[in-house]
């Protein structure tokens, strides 16, 4: 019996959305039901919120050190929000890359187009889209967490959003949140099959071949 010795390159599965498609809903499902999928952890300069943990929630550094971070290359992606800074730290997540564990990217299109450019290979990107605008809305309303005039704004900032689904290697259109949970790992179990990410493959078929 030849034996298996085939390891695997992690990789990086990015999901992005307009606000209210789904997918932070998707993603906690996919961290809950996987433990070979990690959720990415941002450094940012603005400072804790009650309850949130250092290395678990986030990083929190200064703006010096971020600025240190960013012009050192020590983020895949960065950006300003609301007057803070987040990126994504580059060192844990090679690492998990290089022990086989995929990392989980919650970021906007701007977001995944800097993870492309810092790790085309090994990244893996879907766009999670609303079956229709008066879905979203809808979704928008009944989670009650924002006033009319804020949904407003999200609706108005979905479509720019949605106008970068061409940039993605998978889209799915969330009509049924099963579903699309089963689409996204279907997605996940493919690509960790690509002949690319597995280490050892190679030898593991010339081992075959010389048992002939």
């Amino acid at each position: 019996m030849v034996e298996t010795h085939i390891k695997r390159r992690g990789l990086m599965l990015v999901l992005s959305s307009p606000s209210g498609a789904g997918k932070t809903t998707i993603s906690r499902r996919l961290l809950e039901t996987d433990d070979n999928l990690s959720l990415s952890i941002s450094a940012t300069t603005r400072p804790p919120r009650p309850g949130e943990a250092e290395g678990k929630d986030y990083y929190f550094v200064g703006q010096e050190r971020f600025d240190e971070m960013v012009a050192g290359g020590e983020l895949l992606e960065h950006a300003l929000v609301f007057g803070n800074n987040y990126g994504t730290p580059r060192g844990p997540v090679e690492r998990a890359l290089e022990t086989g564990r995929d990392v989980l990217f919650d970021i906007d299109w701007q977001g995944t187009q800097q993870l492309r450019e810092a790790a085309r290979d090994d990244l893996v990107s879907v766009f999670i889209l609303p079956p229709s605008t008066a879905e979203l809305e809808r979704r928008l309303h009944t989670r009650a967490q924002d006033s009319d005039e804020v949904v407003r704004g999200r609706m108005s900032k979905a479509a720019d959003e949605m106008s970068h689904w061409a940039e993605y290697d998978y889209i799915v259109i969330n009509d049924n949140l099963g579903n699309s949970i089963d689409q996204v790992e279907a997605i996940l179990t493919a690509e960790r099959l690509r002949r690319e990410r597995r280490v050892g493959l190679r030898a593991f078929v010339e081992a075959l071949r010389a048992r002939e």
